[in-house]
């Protein structure tokens, strides 16, 4: 054999193994994390029922998709496999009907969690307030499913948030919403802490953004309570991508 393509074979060889080993990475939540990605033409699709060879929008538009064609872009060498599988309107009881298949059974290194939203949204809807006791046992129980599965995993913990913005802030309820917002916020900090994981402070970079910038309509970065505006999503991405840790 050719000494000069041993040498090439045994590079490109070394090159797809450290390639095999990269992180394994998966977004999951609601429509703040889902962006449409998949081409998703049903606002809520399962997973099974989007396009996931389309690369044009395997990410979706959010800060999903930034974070992740960040690492991809500036760490290729690194070899690390993103999915997103946010899907929009989704509760944390909708994320546990799914885990098995959309978290489990692609086996991630790293899960990143932002849900809260929509169970803010029915409780409010419902006429209740949500049971944080519950609610924090819940989504205990899923990270322990991936623990006992793979012990090293890492999860990277996005709080939601609201802001006074759209019909949502104009609401008679929106002191009702922000204050289940903050419950929900004080389970995912109590969380990271027994579970070393990364917290992703979403909330606080949206209240900052918004104090920080009085010249601007607040709906310049949350245009309806909720839901991010490009620019937020880019500053969310730029804190995920800080506070993740994916990079030591």
């Amino acid at each position: 054999m050719n000494k000069r393509f041993f040498i090439t074979l045994c590079i490109c060889a070394l090159f797809v193994i450290s390639m095999a080993k990269g992180k394994r990475v998966l977004f999951i939540g609601d429509s703040i994390t889902d962006g449409a990605w998949g081409n998703s033409k049903v606002w809520n699709a399962s997973s099974d029922q989007r396009d996931q060879n389309d690369m044009n929008h395997i990410y979706g538009h959010g800060y999903m998709m930034i974070a992740a064609s960040y690492f991809e872009a500036l760490y290729p060498e690194e070899g690390w496999t993103f999915w997103n599988r946010g899907i929009s309107g989704n509760t944390l009881d909708d994320l546990a009907l799914r885990w098995q298949n959309d978290v489990l059974n692609l086996d991630p290194d790293v899960v990143s969690i932002l849900v809260g939203t929509n169970d803010v949204e029915q409780a409010l809807n419902d006429g209740r307030t949500i049971d944080v006791q519950t609610w924090d046992k819940k989504l205990r129980s899923l990270l322990n499913d991936v623990k006992k599965q793979k012990p090293m995993v890492k999860f990277v913990l996005c709080t939601p948030f609201v802001a006074k913005t759209g019909w949502r802030g104009e609401s008679d309820n929106y002191p009702q919403r922000q204050q289940m917002i903050v419950s929900l916020v004080e389970v995912f900090v109590g969380i990271c802490n027994d579970y070393n994981a990364s917290l992703v402070p979403f909330h606080t970079l949206v209240a900052e953004a918004i104090a920080s910038t009085p010249y601007l309509p607040a709906n310049y970065w949350i245009w309806d309570g909720i839901h991010p505006t490009p620019a937020m999503h880019y500053r969310m991405a730029q804190m995920w991508i800080s506070n993740s840790e994916l990079v030591y």
